[in-house]
């Protein structure tokens, strides 16, 4: 595997010099025919992994071996789900999976903004369904935690509208063939790009619904909830006050805003985006998710929920604001575009660095330090 400075300069150019999702399915297939070569997982291990201590923490009751995973959205159906834990991360989330399989939103589904080290991501759910990818994970012992983002169907924008019992129904389908083979699930209530249980979400007491209808499974992973960004103190503590019942909820994480909202940071000519259907995912959103966690982390009763945090991290400091402010984890996805795979290893090494300069022994240590 290359490191960060030969991907810029030779792999990056002929990724780039194909569609978006040319390039990122050309480089998911080429992680799955590696995951199942001899040797070359082990090589890859070696080149790109940083291990150390301070990184490693207990997390929802899990064991991470350094705070740094990859996004769900990268590896959609868990193809190269042998590769993932030879990359460098201390874990990974696949998905988003749905109860049947679905082939997405209609092409181009995926753009790239250089100059905003950003992509617009449209591609509405495109995965395998459960039954296909619930079968991957049942036969795959993975050597560090693997999450599965489960979502609800999207069956295409001309699609009838699904009644509540229908979205929960198709929730409680995905997370019964999955929780036993999990290492933990995130119930994806907010995708940006798909049309179905978002508005269902945004209803009062909708999340309580959902929860309540999967306490009979007796799940037996840590769940996360992966919600719209929204730093309103009313919308966090309803959202606390509806997941804080149920003890297999362990923690939060935010989705990326829907469209191309002013709040975002951008260079790139609006008369552009516009014909860039999607939601914006990279360095424009990253003040507002890191806004996000700290009024999140300041409500949350105190060693109840863990927050993963995703969104705008390309370097070790990147992460470590996101840890500051409350977030346990880290999640990685567009950075792997224009960094290449190295860049997990050098944010490992950086965060030890900052960890040391600031006094702190462990990760653990770190998180919420700026948050109040």
């Amino acid at each position: 595997m290359p490191n960060m400075s030969k991907y810029r300069r030779i792999l990056r150019p002929i990724l780039f010099s194909i569609s978006p999702e040319a390039a990122h399915t050309l480089t998911v297939e080429a992680c799955r025919v590696a995951g199942n070569l001899p040797f070359l997982p082990r090589v890859s291990k070696a080149l790109l992994t940083f291990e150390a201590p301070e990184l490693e923490s207990n997390v929802a009751g899990l064991h991470f071996s350094n705070p740094i995973g990859l996004a769900a959205g990268w590896d959609k159906s868990g193809r190269a789900i042998r590769m993932l834990d030879h990359l460098g991360f201390g874990f990974a989330e696949i998905g988003s999976i749905s109860a049947r399989p679905s082939s997405g939103n209609p092409k181009p589904r995926l753009f790239r903004l250089k100059q905003d080290l950003a992509i617009v991501v449209n591609y509405g759910l495109p995965n395998e369904g459960v039954e296909v990818v619930a079968h991957r994970i049942a036969d795959h012992a993975s050597n560090f935690p693997i999450g599965v983002n489960i979502v609800k169907t999207n069956d295409g924008p001309d699609a009838l509208a699904c009644s509540g019992d229908e979205i929960l129904a198709d929730y409680e389908r995905s997370v019964s063939m999955t929780h036993r083979h999990a290492t933990y699930i995130t119930l994806n209530l907010s995708c940006p790009n798909a049309k179905g249980g978002v508005d269902f979400f945004a209803c009062p007491g909708s999340i309580s619904s959902l929860l309540d209808c999967l306490s009979p499974l007796s799940i037996g992973c840590p769940v996360f909830l992966k919600v719209a960004p929204n730093p309103a103190p009313c919308i966090l503590e309803h959202l606390i006050q509806q997941a804080e019942p149920y003890g297999f909820v362990k923690g939060l994480m935010f989705n990326l805003p829907p469209g191309k909202p002013p709040s975002l940071t951008l260079t790139t000519d609006r008369s552009r985006l516009e014909h860039m259907p999607g939601a914006v995912s990279g360095k424009p959103v990253e003040t507002l998710i890191n806004l996000c966690i700290r009024e999140l982390y300041r409500r949350m009763p105190k060693g109840r929920f863990d927050i993963i945090g995703a969104g705008g991290v390309f370097t070790a400091e990147d992460a470590y604001k996101k840890i500051l402010a409350g977030a346990s984890l880290v999640q990685i996805y567009t950075a792997l575009v224009y960094e290449g795979p190295g860049v997990v290893k050098r944010i490992n090494r950086g965060l030890v660095d900052l960890l040391r300069r600031d006094g702190f022994s462990n990760i653990r240590e770190a998180v919420g330090a700026d948050a109040h």
